[in-house]
């Protein structure tokens, strides 16, 4: 790992938006983008797509070692390969998210996935969006970020989503599956999702997105003497 390369880690649950900010991080420092979930996301796609049963943690394990994902950058947006068909849309799909939340509960599974993780340390410097970059995958990161906000807050902005592109969806279904998820996450025993000691916590329950950008940038600055 090539720690002289710079790394911005962005932690938080779902739906506080992470991909948003690190999106525009990235393209507003011109670094590279790690979305570390879209690899979980993946693994659990492949998994689902071939029956392999999200508590199989062997065949699981081989299968993120094995994993043929890949990410095309070429456009406006991130694109999630796998097996070169892209499946940027599959991987966002409720069902996905909460199997990607089991999978990444088990610990050969994250070992398997450390280094394909930290590969993309690459120069100029990284922005790596996840759970557990600034806890786990970078822990020298020079600037740590943990976004939260509150469970209510985070199931209307997933709605308004899935509203948006004509999905019919319920805000009982959305919030409860979002505090399983976060129940699941904040408790396993490997890389439980919390703020490392030294993030930046930012609460992005009643803050805009530009609000968000503006803290993070902000902070960045500061701590990186940009």
């Amino acid at each position: 790992m090539n720690q002289s390369v710079p790394v911005i880690a962005v932690d938080g649950p779902s739906g506080v938006g992470k991909g948003t900010l690190c999106q525009a991080l990235a393209n507003h420092l011109k670094w590279h983008l790690l979305d570390s979930g879209a690899i979980y996301r993946v693994l659990a796609l492949s998994a689902l797509k071939q029956n392999i049963a999200l508590d199989d943690e062997q065949k699981l394990a081989n299968l993120a070692l094995n994993l043929p994902l890949t990410f095309d950058t070429s456009g406006s947006e991130v694109k999630a390969l796998l097996n070169n068909i892209d499946v940027s849309k599959d991987i966002r799909t409720e069902q996905t998210g909460g199997a990607a939340s089991k999978v990444a509960a088990i610990t050969s599974v994250r070992t398997a996935l450390l280094q394909r993780q930290r590969d993309f340390r690459q120069a100029p410097g990284l922005i790596a969006d996840g759970r557990d970059m600034g806890s786990v995958v970078f822990k020298d990161a020079p600037v740590k970020i943990f976004l939260d906000a509150s469970a209510e807050s985070r199931a209307e902005r997933r709605m308004k989503q899935l509203q948006d592109k004509q999905n019919h969806v319920k805000f009982a279904e959305i919030l409860q599956e979002i505090t399983a998820r976060d129940e699941r996450d904040r408790n396993r025993t490997v890389a439980p999702l919390k703020p490392a000691d030294d993030a930046l916590i930012i609460d992005t329950t009643s803050l805009s997105i530009q609000d968000v950008f503006n803290q993070s940038i902000k902070y960045i600055n500061k701590e990186l003497a940009l």
